[in-house]
């Protein structure tokens, strides 16, 4: 496979990119109900899957879709942590995780039933906390120790904002490649 070609699959929407013409009114409201609607978007996509589609990589070399999904439960679920320590911590210093070896630990096997549930839930909590920050929040910043940089929570919501529409856009694309 074309190393462009692969990169088209690793990237459906391309990598996150900071808006050339940020608006913070508007990327903010585009951002928040990307984070609401991901939640729907990725149930619909994955309603009819069938254990063995479940099972199939969105790429070659990538994770299942099985794996994809419990990666996104994990990977939100920290994503609102972070929010929560933002917000009332000062810049305090996140955990990180080794996603890559998360996604090989047992759970990630079983059903996504669960983990769905649980992004439907925490997407629930994350927009009501989200709708209900006022704006000097989004510039509240924790501290990254891999980076060693401060990332504000404005650039983290729009960062999982891209991150739903990008693993949304394995599976649509998986889909179409497939047929399914």
């Amino acid at each position: 496979m074309e190393e462009q070609e692969l990169e088209k699959l690793k990237f459906p929407v391309g990598k996150f990119e900071w808006p050339a013409n940020f608006n913070a009114e508007e990327h903010v409201a585009a951002w928040q109900k990307d984070i609401e609607d991901f939640p729907l978007s990725l149930i619909s996509a994955v309603d009819d899957f069938s254990e063995q589609q479940f099972d199939t990589p969105y790429r070659p070399d990538g994770w299942s879709v099985r794996q994809l999904i419990h990666h996104i439960s994990d990977s939100h679920l920290n994503a609102f942590l972070r929010f929560r320590w933002t917000l009332t911590e000062d810049t305090p210093t996140i955990k990180t995780y080794d996603q890559d070896k998360f996604s090989g630990l047992a759970d990630y096997q079983m059903p996504v039933g669960s983990s769905l549930d649980l992004i439907l839930a925490l997407h629930k909590k994350w927009v009501y906390l989200l709708k209900h920050m006022e704006e000097a929040d989004l510039q509240k910043e924790f501290h990254h120790p891999e980076t060693g940089k401060n990332v504000s929570l404005l650039t983290c919501l729009g960062m999982y904002a891209w991150h739903s529409r990008h693993h949304l856009a394995h599976i649509q694309n998986l889909k179409k490649r497939k047929g399914w």
